[in-house]
């Protein structure tokens, strides 16, 4: 029996997290952000303080080039907010892996950085960094990509709606872009170039199965796509939030200077 005097507010964020047909009328019904800024600020006010500080999971990595088999491998992943994310490719053990900020990578070979590029991963801004950082600094991560932020529409997406940034109309595929559901408030597809070569072609990264934490959500099942082909499918599982990581995991030098965090799962 539902209690007759439960107040409007209270049945609204009840409904949205539990993702009933109240919440989702109430997306339906929600405006159109006048500009990508505002949809960035909404993200973030929606979550401020209520997101993950920490994630880690296991991911499964299969990865698909046209002249050759699928080959698989496992990645350990850890996130520290707002924007710093550790992979350490195959066992943690041989110290292999990458650092990567909003706007610059780190690559470890043997538990020693060996090269250092300008370059940022796409996706930082979106996992973490909009919830938990002020909303001119995420802009500023997300300059070097290029979307244009005057530009935005509704649209559906696995039959949700969704408001989408960057694209000149519903038949652009080409131009840089992102996806947000619009009642979550979370990233569902971004097409954007992953190099910075002039012909590059647009990578087409769809993220799915989405799961509530905490705090905050998270896609479990990453597909990049690219001229039809999924060349890279990412599958996580084991994934725990804000467990207690020491930030030196996350300093590119000092790589193996403490345990790994797979050997120190502690829950706060």
């Amino acid at each position: 029996m539902r209690p007759r005097s439960l107040p409007h507010a209270l049945i609204a964020l009840t409904c949205t997290l539990l993702g009933s047909p109240l919440a989702t009328a109430t997306a339906q019904h929600r405006p159109t952000p006048a500009s990508g800024v505002e949809l960035v600020r909404q993200m973030h006010d929606a979550y401020d303080g209520k997101w993950f500080r920490t994630l880690t999971f296991v991911q499964r990595t299969t990865i698909r080039r046209p002249d050759s088999a699928a080959r698989v491998a496992t990645w350990y992943e850890a996130l520290l907010a707002p924007d710093r994310l550790r992979i350490d490719i195959g066992s943690p053990s041989e110290g292999n892996g990458v650092i990567t900020t909003a706007d610059s990578t780190y690559v470890v070979r043997g538990g020693k950085v060996v090269r250092t590029e300008a370059d940022g991963n796409p996706f930082i801004p979106f996992v973490s960094a909009v919830y938990a950082q002020p909303v001119e600094r995420t802009m500023q991560q997300l300059e070097p990509y290029h979307f244009d932020m005057s530009r935005v529409r509704s649209d559906t997406w696995q039959g949700r709606r969704v408001f989408v940034v960057g694209a000149r109309d519903a038949s652009d595929l080409q131009s840089p872009q992102f996806w947000v559901d619009a009642e979550r408030l979370v990233l569902v597809r971004m097409l954007l170039p992953l190099s910075q070569a002039a012909d590059a072609k647009p990578a087409d990264i769809q993220l799915d199965k989405y799961v509530a934490l905490d705090r905050g959500w998270l896609a479990t099942k990453v597909v990049m796509y690219q001229n039809g082909l999924a060349r890279q499918t990412e599958e996580y599982s084991d994934w725990h939030s804000d467990m207690t990581l020491d930030p030196r995991l996350f300093d590119a030098p000092q790589w193996s200077s403490v345990p790994h965090w797979t050997k120190t799962h502690t829950p706060q």
